[in-house]
Order: C-alpha cells, then structure tokens, then sequence
C-alpha cells in the first residue's frame, strides 16, 4: 500500500437526538485482529448499551477490506452510516465504535443514519488527519574497522537504526520510507559492507 491518510488517534464525540444519546470512539488500526480488542474496551466503559455499533475500513482501492456490524439496529442504519463517515473523510486503517443508549423515542432509518454518521463524523473531525508513508528496511554487515563512519553517515542523516553486535562485524538494520530506499542505500556504497 502506498501512503495513506488515517487519524493520529484514539478520539471521542457524543450526539443526544430525541433522547438518544450516541457516544463515538474512533481509533487508527493496522489490522483487524486489533478490532476485538477495541470493542472489548468500549464495551466495558458501557456494560449497560443496548447497541454498540462499528465499523472498520483498512487498505485502499482493490484492496481495501471493510467490515460493518448493526448490532440490532435496522439493517444499514449504522454500521454503513459509520462506514461512510469513514470515507467521506478520505482516510483508512480507521475502526469506529458508536455506543447508543435508547431515549425512548425511535428516529426512524433516516433518523438513525444521520445520527450515527454525524456522530462518527464528529469523532474523526476532532482528531488529527496525518499521512503515513510506507517503510521499508535494509541490513548492513560492518567490520569493526568502518562502524564509526558508517554510525556517523547515519546520524548526519538522521536514519532510524538498530545495531546487533556479532564478535567480528556489526548488523545495522536501517529503516526508511520506502521511496527513499535506494538513495539512502546508496550513502553507503562509498564503504566495503554487505548490504541486505
């Protein structure tokens, strides 16, 4: 996946219609198993709620993967509502959670859709949108000999480096943003080093 939009993190927003109340809880992701998790922790803050509905959207274009859950709303009145809240901000990697307690007084399907995706809406709003880029990494096999000048071209450029100390070399693992991977490999090629 190339670089993509999704929200900073984790983010509340509430909505009272009719009674109702509607308590939104949006979280970034990486993948879907983080989703149980999440749903186990905002059920425990509502151990009451009768609907606690979701959705997730993770990946773009051919391979995105969304799942939507009503939760015994009527049948797209709020899994699908968050689902859109979720595009029309034009980001991803994105799970919501919204909590309803029912006020007495039924909103109708058209009801139900506007709160639920103005209050989805309105968690994402007051978060922060940030980009992410995708990394990538590669290996470096040092003698001894040469660590202190390849240690300092990587500090002069700031790289993000792990060292794993052998008894006659040194692994560092260097890890960028992935279009800039062969230009930062290349700051080596001047020294005699495997690179992986």
């Amino acid at each position: 996946m190339g670089s993509y939009q999704t929200i900073k993190n984790r983010s509340e927003a509430f909505l009272k219609e009719k009674g109702s109340k509607f308590y939104a809880y949006a979280f970034p992701i990486q993948a879907a198993e983080e989703v149980k998790e999440l749903l186990a922790s905002v059920e425990s803050q509502h151990p009451k709620a009768r609907h606690i509905c979701t959705a997730f959207l993770i990946g773009q274009g051919s391979d995105e993967y969304y799942l939507v859950n009503d939760d015994g709303e009527p049948s797209n009145s709020a899994g699908m509502p968050i689902l859109a809240a979720i595009r029309s901000a034009e980001i991803t990697n994105t799970y919501i959670a919204v909590v309803r307690y029912f006020g007495g007084t039924k909103l109708g399907m058209g009801g139900l859709i506007q709160a639920y995706r103005g209050v989805a809406r309105e968690a994402i709003e007051s978060n922060k949108i940030i980009t992410i880029e995708p990394k990538d990494s590669f290996t470096l096999k040092v003698n001894y000999t040469l660590l202190g000048e390849v240690l300092s071209v990587a500090d002069k450029n700031n790289l993000n480096i792990k060292q794993e100390h052998q008894a006659d070399y040194v692994l560092i693992r260097i890890e960028c943003k992935e279009k800039e991977l062969e230009k930062i490999k290349g700051l080596f090629d001047r020294f005699e080093v495997e690179i992986d």
